[in-house]
């Protein structure tokens, strides 16, 4: 099948709810390439604003550790993306095959795909879905950042195509502000992102459960159990820097930028490092951050005796990853001057009623291939 006079079709590499994405041929400049096709029952006018946005959003992206988009356009009704083919598999492939990563290489992962991140927070672009199957790496073990199918635009707020008052993304990587429905920053993609970390440390992500509702608490309120104490041989800095990267609140995290530069120093090869002074006012997390302040005294952010407590509710990762779209409505802003037993409350109320639109999308959702 020839699209557009141009691309040959030859086998389907991936299919979604929303489309399908085949291996094809440019027998124009006779290279290989990934289209990306929309399925003629969703075409409709919010289903291909949605396509031509993910175009738009790549298209901003010049980047090596970003999958590049080639063309769009449209064909016998239905509209197709071109982009890069990545010869490999997803971080998602990679874990199932040969389990859990060696350092070395989890330090490569990182480096690479924070490096994706800061050029697309650069351009004012947040992916809002990072996970394993969404970070491919080709046959030398190069990371690509892909499907930018619900990322959004930081100066404008309505590209991304959502009801407002509704957040997408996928549970199992949901940082916990945007639980309660506050809008996807970059911070949001770096928790995202030392989700996917963790995972491909442990083998597991930092935290799972068969209720929406569980999960959501758990991005929200309860602390990671240490890498270390799933098994996983992590040198300490690696392991502090990472619990960092899952800080609650998001301007103790990293940047893309810092996370980047200090896994390409090598810094993650050593001990923890001391915490610097505090910088009142600044409200973003220094140039040198490591971890934060909740992580001191510890290198793993949670005394030993805390791995004696029951670990999250387990569940197949199935339950909740299945790469379909997870929307939850926000809530509204909590009033101030209420006491903090009535604003745990309302934080409560917000992640329980979260949930239950959490269900309905992953049960009636569609995927963003």
């Amino acid at each position: 099948m020839l699209v557009a006079d141009r691309y040959r079709l030859d086998t389907v590499i991936g299919r979604g709810g929303m489309g399908e994405v085949w291996r094809a041929l440019d027998e124009v400049l006779g290279r290989p390439v990934a289209v990306k096709l929309l399925l003629n029952d969703v075409a409709d006018a919010s289903a291909e604003a949605r396509f031509r946005l993910e175009a738009q959003t790549s298209a901003r992206l010049n980047h090596p550790h970003v999958v590049g988009t080639l063309d769009f356009g449209t064909w016998q009704g239905r509209c197709f993306l071109v982009m890069e083919l990545i010869e490999g598999d997803s971080l998602a492939g990679e874990l199932a095959v040969g389990g859990p990563l060696a350092p070395d290489r989890l330090a490569q992962v990182a480096r690479q795909a924070a490096e994706g991140l800061a050029a697309a927070h650069a351009q004012g672009i947040v992916h809002r879905d990072v996970k394993p199957g969404n970070l491919l790496s080709d046959r030398h073990g190069t990371v690509r950042i892909g499907d930018f199918g619900i990322a959004r635009f930081v100066d404008d707020p309505s590209a991304g195509l959502t009801t407002t008052g509704q957040i997408v993304g996928t549970g199992l990587y949901l940082a916990p502000e945007r639980a309660i429905g506050t809008p996807a920053s970059p911070a949001s993609d770096l928790y995202s992102l030392g989700c996917v970390l963790y995972q491909l440390a442990v083998g597991r992500p930092p935290f799972e459960s068969a209720t929406a509702t569980v999960l959501l608490y758990q991005h929200v309120d309860a602390p990671p159990v240490p890498p270390h104490q799933r098994g996983a041989a992590l040198p300490p800095a690696f392991e502090a820097y990472l619990l960092g990267m899952l800080a609650k609140r998001p301007e103790e995290r990293p940047t893309a930028r810092q996370a980047a530069d200090w896994f390409g120093s090598g810094a993650w090869r050593g001990a923890p490092e001391p915490l610097p002074p505090e910088q009142p006012g600044t409200g973003h997390a220094p140039h040198g951050f490591v971890a934060p302040a909740h992580h001191r005294g510890t290198v793993h952010g949670v005394p030993d005796h805390a791995a004696d407590g029951p670990a999250p509710a387990a569940g197949p990762a199935s339950v909740l990853d299945t790469g379909w779209n997870t929307t939850v409505h926000r809530v509204p802003t909590r009033r101030p001057g209420l006491r903090a037993s009535l604003r745990r409350h309302s934080r409560s109320a917000a992640v329980a009623g979260g949930a239950v639109l959490f269900v309905s999308a992953v049960l009636l959702g569609r995927s963003v291939f």
